[in-house]
């Protein structure tokens, strides 16, 4: 896999219909007429993914009420994600994208730097997606902590 182009802001999001956590499919368009937060990271229950998730649900209320919804997508199998969403009280969805096809095309699988070295994972990434499906932001190489604080910053929730 090739690193996929950039997402910028205006340009339509790349749909998707994917495995969760439970089970069931979520697809993008199911989303239609909500303003989507959408979270690439590496791997499940993992220090820094974790971290990350339990911000995002410690704030999943107010972001709810002000009309965001949160899904999460990383390649791990939907099995590993009920794991997470159990061990951490996660509530809201996690998707499975093991062939990391929707993660190229949102630009957040390819090479990155890691510990000084150059690899090919997932690069943890943040999308702000309007009630129409097109990219309002398209944050990359974001850090686990502290980020959802920043994110709400930049919203201007906070």
């Amino acid at each position: 896999m090739t690193d996929g182009s950039r997402l910028a802001p205006g340009d339509l999001a790349p749909d998707f219909a994917l495995p969760t956590d439970t089970g069931e499919t979520l697809s993008l368009k199911e989303l239609r007429g909500r303003k989507v937060l959408l979270y690439a990271y590496p791997a499940a229950m993992t220090p820094g993914c974790t971290k990350q998730a339990c911000d995002f649900r410690d704030s999943l209320a107010s972001l709810q009420t002000s009309g965001y919804e949160v899904v999460g997508i990383s390649p791990d199998k939907p099995a590993k994600l009920a794991q997470f969403r159990e061990r951490d009280a996660l509530t809201f969805p996690l998707v499975s994208d093991p062939d990391k096809a929707v993660l190229t095309a949102y630009g957040a699988y390819g090479e990155k730097q890691l510990y000084g070295k150059t690899v090919t994972g997932v690069i943890r990434s943040t999308f702000v997606i309007d009630e129409d499906g097109k990219i309002e932001k398209a944050l990359y190489n974001v850090r686990a902590t502290g980020h959802v604080a920043k994110l709400r910053k930049d919203l201007g929730l906070d």
